[in-house]
């Protein structure tokens, strides 16, 4: 671990939203074939999606501010003796000029962050000719809730404002919602529950029943509608 940082990470869901297999199982299905080569992680909180991914790539950097949270990823990974992959405890100024990736990966980060501008501009110069960009982040503000102001969420996406963001010469690959059914149950918490943290078993109801329905109606939707967004953008060759 190094470049240590002094961030931490307001939020508590974490351990929460590791038990949405299903979840993590859809959106990787549609990010799987960039993960070559070197893989930057931004945000990779207490390691879920680190290992779940990091095999999937030929080297893997988890990027994380809280040094609590980077610690464990760095324990994990010291005890399953993974050696393609490693963690930083900073954020993107911690990276040399001269770091470059294959794939950058913001999943439920981008949302944390107060200039997302700058942060993907900033991301974009890491970015190899060929790699790819992945954003994964809530959608619409409407569905803004007390759990989004719980864990230290600026904002929710929609296409409009999220490819305000994209780098002028960035390939767009894919932009759109996923989660169609889910969007309903956020609706629902927003309208009626107003909580401001879901229990196990609503996740865990969430992933098992409705995150396999969206799975299967996204597409037939078009990617139209969905309480999450997707954005994948390629720089050119």
């Amino acid at each position: 671990m190094t470049t240590q940082n002094n961030l931490q990470y307001v939020g508590s869901e974490l351990e929460l939203f590791a038990h949405a297999k299903n979840w993590r199982s859809y959106w990787t299905s549609r990010i799987i074939k960039y993960l070559r080569g070197h893989v930057l992680e931004v945000g990779a909180g207490i390691g879920s999606n680190t290992k779940n991914l990091c095999l999937h790539s030929d080297r893997w950097t988890a990027l994380e501010p809280d040094a609590k949270q980077s610690g464990f990823i760095s324990n994990w990974l010291h005890v399953s003796n993974i050696q393609s992959a490693n963690v930083i405890n900073g954020t993107l100024s911690s990276l040399g000029e001269d770091k470059m990736y294959d794939a950058i990966l913001y999943i439920d980060v981008l949302e944390h962050i107060e200039d997302d501008r700058q942060e993907v501009i900033n991301a974009y110069t890491h970015l190899a000719p060929g790699g790819a960009i992945a954003i994964l982040s809530p959608a619409h503000n409407f569905l803004y809730s007390p759990f989004d102001k719980s864990i230290g969420h600026y904002r929710r996406y929609n296409k409009k404002n999220l490819l305000k963001l994209r780098p002028g010469d960035s390939i767009v690959k894919f932009t759109g919602y996923l989660d169609s059914v889910g969007l309903l149950a956020s609706l629902g918490n927003k309208l009626f529950l107003k909580s401001s943290m879901p229990t196990k078993n609503q996740i865990l109801f969430w992933d098992t029943a409705l995150v396999p329905m969206s799975r299967l109606l996204d597409g037939v939707l078009r990617f139209k509608i969905g309480k999450s967004i997707l954005a994948i953008w390629q720089k050119p060759l």
